[in-house]
């Protein structure tokens, strides 16, 4: 890459502007959501820890499917200051799944707050301002829980719908931009 814009518009044509993960995690969310409404906090927690892995392979393989690269040039900075935002998410966890040993709710109320931290660094990699709306949006949303005490469902439901809102905006701008061009 021979220069910082570069290495933004290699992510952005990568991965479709990061939509489909958005959109996939957002997917999660709501399967999280559900499994706490049908079946147990405990499983709601886990399906969102477990189902969290399988986010990028995911999107990845979606990507592909419908006509994006699902990667980035392996020489791309940005794409290490991505799997260092992955690991510092990861690293995260644990202190969200502490504070479920407090309240339950408040596991995603913090993880809705960890991965809002993640999204921020994403309007960098991607060079898109949406993200620092994103990460405002899910940040505030986790706050508001919080003062609300909102229930474990309702937490996890509130995640997944305002990924999978930001998620098809964000493939809209790809796909208006991608024709564009």
């Amino acid at each position: 890459m021979n220069n910082f814009k570069e290495a933004q518009e290699d992510m952005r044509n990568g991965y479709g502007y990061g939509s489909i993960g958005i959109f996939v995690s957002g997917t999660v969310w709501i399967t999280a959501g559900l499994m706490v409404n049908l079946y147990s906090s405990q499983k709601g927690i886990w399906t969102l820890i477990i189902g969290g892995m399988f986010i990028f392979p995911l999107a990845t393989l979606i990507e592909k499917l419908i006509g994006i690269k699902g990667g980035h040039h392996k020489d791309n900075p940005l794409g290490k200051l991505a799997m260092e935002g992955t690991i510092w998410m990861i690293m995260c966890i644990p202190l969200a799944y502490g504070l479920s040993l407090v309240k339950t709710e408040w596991f995603f109320q913090g993880m809705l707050l960890i991965i809002a931290g993640r999204y921020l660094t994403f309007a960098s990699i991607y060079g898109l301002r949406i993200y620092w709306l994103l990460g405002i949006a899910l940040g505030l949303a986790a706050y508001g829980l919080f003062i609300m005490k909102a229930l474990d469902f309702v937490s996890a439901l509130t995640g997944g719908l305002i990924e999978i809102v930001f998620g098809v905006i964000v493939y809209v701008l790809y796909r208006d931009n991608k024709q564009k061009n």
